[in-house]
């Protein structure tokens, strides 16, 4: 019998799960309400949600909060100064189940054999890294740091399961002038998500980035900024780094009406931000705390950014996804106490 017939009998009821979530106000991101319900777990996957599961270990929640796995939408990894492995260990117990990693400062150095040796870093992890690939290596041509990629070396990488497109695509004069270099990278990676970064460009200048099929921006700062190129279509990933504090100026732009085209990233944080104030679960605080509504900070920092990085599996609480699930108690603290990644108690208890 394969997974999927056992995976249907356990939605059904008519086999045991592995775990049964009980008693859980479930945080639904899809319907955007607040309510009681079980979840049940087969494997990897959500089976049900619902009543009457039962299963091989059951966890009674006693009515907390329990929603889907955060989502960083745009990370530096290096930046933290610590490996894959040590990084998860400092953001997976804050709720952090998936990054979309931007192996840039590595690659700079090491080229490709950078990127592998962050996949090698990450498998078999307590964290679901997926990597978008650089697109400026290096920066600029004035750079010494060792490696230089064209678009004939990055596009070998596009097979590969773990890579979800090109990278933030910081040489915005070369799209705008139409380099032809530029112009081949996101040729090369034109069926993929193309993830952006153009601070200040406005006009038709930013028309002619977003025209290139650049989808997304994380350097604005102020809300003019962010509507501009909302209104073009982009996906905002608001930041909250260690060198940039961008979540105060932009929370005042989120509305219900755009909020599903915002995400949530944290870019570049040090251990100490990490350590003190968290991840992405400090964005959602933050906007919690800011009078954001609950459902929709956490959409941001879930749903919203799976959609736009085409991760289809996950981001919300419903039969099929993977399990990545976190569990608090208050939402204005929005402290973590349980983390589930792939149907298995990754932190906390």
């Amino acid at each position: 019998m394969s997974e999927l017939n056992n995976l249907v009998r356990v939605a059904r009821g008519d086999a045991p799960a592995d775990l049964v979530l009980r008693n859980a106000k479930l945080v639904n991101v899809y319907s955007s309400e607040i309510y009681t319900a079980d979840v049940a777990v087969y494997g990897a996957r959500i089976a049900g949600i619902g009543s009457g599961y039962t299963g091989a270990q059951e966890i009674d929640l006693k009515g907390s909060y329990l929603a889907p796995g955060l989502i960083d939408g745009h990370v530096h990894i290096e930046s933290a100064m610590v490996g894959v492995r040590q990084f998860a260990a400092a953001v997976v117990p804050r709720g952090v189940t998936s990054v979309i990693a931007d192996p840039h400062e590595i690659t700079n150095v090491l080229g490709l054999d950078g990127i592998r040796y962050m996949f090698d870093q990450a498998k078999y992890g307590r964290l679901s890294m997926f990597v978008m690939v650089p697109s400026c290596v290096p920066a600029t041509h004035m750079a010494t740091a060792g490696a230089y990629l064209e678009a004939k070396d990055i596009a070998s990488l596009q097979g590969d399961p773990w890579v979800l497109g090109l990278g933030e695509m910081m040489n915005y004069p070369g799209v705008v002038n139409e380099d032809p270099g530029t112009l081949d990278k996101l040729d090369a990676f034109r069926t993929r998500v193309l993830d952006g970064h153009a601070p200040g460009l406005t006009g038709n200048a930013l028309n002619a980035y977003a025209a290139a099929g650049i989808g997304s921006d994380h350097e604005c700062t102020t809300v003019d900024e962010a509507l501009e190129k909302l209104r073009l279509g982009m996906y905002i990933l608001i930041r909250e780094a260690t060198g940039a504090h961008n979540l105060a100026a932009l929370l005042p732009m989120i509305t219900p009406d755009n909020a599903r085209r915002i995400c949530f990233c944290t870019d570049d944080r040090h251990p100490a931000d990490l350590l003190d104030q968290g991840s992405v679960d400090y964005l959602v605080r933050c906007a919690i705390q800011s009078g954001v509504d609950l459902v929709t900070a956490i959409r941001m920092a879930t749903l919203n950014t799976a959609e736009w990085f085409r991760m289809y599996d996950r981001g919300g609480i419903r039969p099929g996804n993977r399990a990545d699930l976190i569990v608090f108690d208050d939402p204005q603290e929005f402290k973590v106490r349980l983390v589930v990644r792939g149907g298995q108690v990754a932190a906390g208890g």
